[in-house]
């Protein structure tokens, strides 16, 4: 597809504009990631699981990159940071989990963006170009995402993705330290957006330059 690298998906995925990609986690990410996330504390508090008490520390941080290599050996998950090319600073994440092939084919994503860089198009540019690595490269049928009733951005975001709403999941996960109830969205191989004009994306057209 037009966004995405023919390469391994261990290879950083270049996002339209060229000052974006997203790419695997790496240890020499502790640093902008800490900055990042504690910055944005306050603002991705409300809509995340709580954060363990080592969450900021380098021995947290290798054992979150433990996970995310375990998982991808696995074949169950991946994860990708955002990050701008210019400095390598991380400034979001996406992931892919619980990848189920046989009669499925499905998995599950999520994503955070830190609160500098929110609003600008860029976690709506990382869903689309995802969802195509998803369908081309893992060749997987069917996305879900779920999100907060009242997370009104993100529900926009996955509408403009294609992502269609199907129902509310009752005390779906954890946030924030209580059980919520989630919107669930999910998006098919038939309902991706055409990527052959990527002006036509709305994403595309409403990313702001860094």
């Amino acid at each position: 597809m037009l966004f995405f690298n023919s390469t391994l998906p261990t290879k950083p995925i270049q996002l339209p504009g060229g000052k974006l990609q997203l790419r695997a986690p790496v240890s020499g990410d502790y640093s902008g990631w800490k900055q990042v996330r504690e910055s944005s504390r306050e603002f991705l508090k409300p809509w995340e699981p709580s954060w363990p008490q080592d969450d900021m520390t380098r021995q947290g941080f290798r054992r979150r990159l433990k996970r995310y290599m375990r998982e991808r050996e696995q074949k169950t998950g991946e994860t990708y940071f955002l990050v701008r090319k210019k400095d390598e600073l991380p400034i979001g994440g996406i992931s892919i989990s619980n990848i189920r092939y046989g009669v499925a084919r499905t998995c599950n994503i999520g994503y955070w963006m830190s609160e500098k860089f929110a609003a600008r198009g860029y976690m709506g540019l990382c869903v689309e170009v995802l969802c195509d690595h998803i369908f081309d490269h893992l060749n997987l049928h069917r996305v879900e995402a779920a999100c907060l009733p009242h997370n009104q951005r993100s529900s926009r975001l996955l509408e403009r993705a294609g992502f269609v709403q199907e129902g509310l999941l009752r005390d779906y996960l954890e946030i924030d330290g209580k059980r919520r109830d989630h919107l669930l969205y999910s998006l098919l191989k038939r309902d991706r957006h055409d990527k052959s004009d990527p002006a036509k994306i709305p994403e595309f057209n409403r990313v702001k330059q860094l």
